[in-house]
């Protein structure tokens, strides 16, 4: 049961960094140099590309604390680590958070002048997100190898 714990906790916090990752790195990259000066046709596709998301990734945060707390249970060992990403695991929650339910809203309803600034932000905040789960990440690593 401990195997089946980690690799569903394990398997879903990697795909929760490198979905970040990809979208950081390579989605919204092409979607600028696709769209070019068309603010409003890039932020057309990137509402659709998100539309939806929300919820799901509200499950997948949830699946990856609940692993992680029965994983703790099961051996306390380096607790202390596991302290840690439990606390970046909510800060990237909170930042997720705000994207969703105040940065997104804004987006929905800037105007065309407003935009560079808001998409500059949300680089910003996702960055910020994917530094807290991937050093989350990191650390369940180097649990499992003290």
């Amino acid at each position: 049961m401990t195997a089946v714990l980690a690799i569903i906790h394990a398997g879903l916090a990697a795909a929760w960094v490198g979905g970040m990752a990809y979208s950081l790195f390579v989605v919204q990259p092409k979607l600028k140099k696709y769209f070019g000066s068309d603010q409003d046709g890039r932020e057309t596709l990137t509402a659709v590309i998100a539309s939806g998301n929300r919820w799901k990734v509200i499950g997948l945060i949830a699946v990856i604390a609940l692993t992680g707390g029965g994983l703790l249970l099961v051996n306390q060992d380096h607790w202390q680590l596991h302290a840690a990403k439990g606390l970046l695991l909510l800060i990237a929650t909170g930042i997720f958070w705000y994207v969703s339910w105040r940065h997104w809203p804004q987006r929905v309803f800037a105007t065309t002048r407003e935009l560079p600034k808001l998409q500059a932000r949300l680089v910003t905040l996702a960055t910020a997100m994917l530094g807290l789960a991937g050093t989350a990440f990191a650390l369940g690593v180097l649990a499992g190898h003290l």
